[in-house]
């Protein structure tokens, strides 16, 4: 993400550590494991929190382009195919949700 031209310049420059935390913790939280993600910044509220960058059609493209490498990189025995899909489906509908430029947009 840091260096993509498209999405790297809506993270902070000097927290990227918080923005990766965030995303592990949000993601463990709605799969059910440790309750970081709300002691640490509250209720997740998504669409809220992303609404000051303008997001695009483009731009959840390529936020899931780069979330599906980054998928790649896990072996079916560290992330069992029926995990896979599930995680994948569940970035596909936050990635189009948080759309708020464009025709998309609601």
């Amino acid at each position: 993400m840091k260096e993509d031209d498209l999405i790297g310049p809506m993270y902070p420059e000097d927290d990227w550590e918080g923005a990766e935390n965030r995303l592990r913790w949000f993601l463990e939280q709605y799969w059910g494991g440790p309750r970081t993600y709300q002691e640490e910044r509250g209720n997740p509220m998504l669409r809220r929190r992303h609404f000051p960058f303008p997001i695009g059609e483009a731009e959840a493209d390529r936020w899931l382009e780069l979330m599906g490498k980054s998928l790649e990189q896990f072996s079916d025995e560290e992330l069992a195919p029926a995990y896979r899909a599930q995680l994948w489906n569940h970035m596909q509908r936050v990635a189009y949700m948080m759309i708020n430029q464009g025709p998309r947009a609601f």
